[in-house]
C-alpha cells in the first residue's frame, strides 16, 4: 500500500469511526431532551438540520447540484419517499430513547444489515448465499426468540430497522451526494415541521425558548444530525464497503452500553440468547463479505 494510499484510508477510518460513535452516542443527547414529546424534538431536527444544511451548500457552492435534483421529478419523488421513512426512523428512535428502550432500538440497528440484505434480494434481486441465507435465518431466530419469550414483537427494532433500510434502498437508487440529497430531503419536510412549531408556539405548549437547556439541544440538533452523514460520506469515498460495514457495529454496540452500563436497562437471559444469535448472524454475514470468493 502506498503511503497516500495509507493516509486516505487512515482518514477514511478516522471519518467513519467519528460518524458511527456520534451515532452510537446519541442515546445521551436525546435522553437530555426527555420531557419535550417525541414529535417537536424531530420538527426541530428538521427545521435546523435545513438551516445548516443551507449554510454548508452555500460554502460547498453545491447549489446546481441541488437544483438538479429539484428539477428532476423522479429524483425528486424518490428523495420524497427517502424523506418520509428517515423521518420515521428519527420519531420511533426519539420516542424510544425518551420511553427506556434503548435496548431494544440497538437491537434495530444490529439487524439493520440483514434486513438490508433482504430488501436488496426483493427489490434489487440480489443473490443471496448459502452463508447470507444462514445469517438471515439466524437474525430471524433471535427475533423469534425475543417474540416467544418476551411474550411481544419487538416492534421498535423491527421498526427502525425497516425503515433505516428501506431508506438505504431508496438512496441506493437516487445520484445524490449526501449533502445535496439530505437537504431537499429535510427542505421537503421543513414547511410541515415549521406549521407544527407554530401551532405549538401559539398553544404556548412549545418547550424551545422554555428554558436555556432545550433551547440550546433542539438548535444544535441540525449540527447533530449532519455532521454525522458528512463524514459517513467521506468515509465511503475513501474507504471499501465491507470494511464501512464492519465499522457500522460500533453504533449499536455503543448503544448497548449505554442502554446496560449508563440508563441501567436490564440484559436478560432472553437479551442474551437473541443478541447472541443476531451477533453469530452478522459474523456470518461479515465473513461472507469480507471473503466472497469462500464457497457460498
Amino acid at each position: 500500500m502506498t503511503p497516500e494510499r495509507s493516509r486516505t484510508r487512515a482518514a477514511g477510518v478516522a471519518y467513519a469511526a467519528a460518524a458511527y460513535l456520534t451515532w452510537g452516542v446519541f442515546p445521551l443527547y436525546f435522553r437530555a431532551l426527555r420531557g419535550v414529546p417525541a414529535p417537536e424534538v424531530l420538527a426541530h431536527r428538521i427545521t435546523w438540520s435545513a438551516a445548516f444544511l443551507l449554510v454548508v451548500v452555500t460554502a460547498l457552492r453545491r447549489w446546481g447540484a441541488v437544483i438538479r435534483l429539484l428539477s428532476a421529478p423522479r429524483t425528486l419523488a424518490a428523495l420524497g419517499a427517502s424523506a418520509t421513512f428517515i423521518s420515521v426512523n428519527w420519531l420511533v428512535y426519539i420516542w424510544a430513547v425518551n420511553a427506556g428502550h434503548v435496548l431494544e432500538a440497538s437491537l434495530g440497528y444490529f439487524v439493520n444489515p440483514i434486513v438490508t440484505v433482504l430488501l436488496g434480494v426483493v427489490f434489487l434481486r440480489e443473490p443471496l448465499g448459502r452463508r447470507q441465507r444462514t445469517a438471515v435465518a439466524l437474525a430471524a431466530a433471535g427475533v423469534l426468540v425475543m417474540v416467544v419469550r418476551a411474550g411481544r414483537v419487538p416492534w421498535i427494532a423491527l421498526a427502525l430497522a425497516l425503515t433505516f433500510g428501506l431508506y438505504g434502498l431508496v438512496r441506493k437508487r437516487v445520484r445524490a451526494d449526501a449533502v445535496d440529497g439530505l437537504l431537499v430531503e429535510v427542505g421537503l419536510l421543513a414547511p410541515l415541521a415549521l406549521a407544527f412549531q407554530a401551532v405549538l408556539a401559539a398553544r404556548g405548549a412549545s418547550h424551545f425558548g422554555a428554558s436555556a437547556r432545550f433551547t440550546a439541544l433542539l438548535a444544535a440538533s441540525g449540527v447533530v444530525t449532519a455532521m454525522p452523514l458528512i463524514w459517513f460520506a467521506n468515509a465511503v469515498s475513501r474507504l471499501r464497503l465491507s470494511t464501512v460495514g464492519i465499522l457500522q457495529y460500533l453504533n449499536p454496540t455503543a448503544q448497548l452500553a449505554i442502554a446496560v452500563f449508563v440508563f441501567g436497562e436490564p440484559f436478560t437471559a432472553t437479551h442474551a440468547v437473541a443478541f447472541g444469535l443476531i451477533w453469530s448472524a452478522l459474523a456470518l454475514y461479515t465473513q461472507a463479505v469480507l471473503r466472497p470468493s469462500v464457497a457460498a
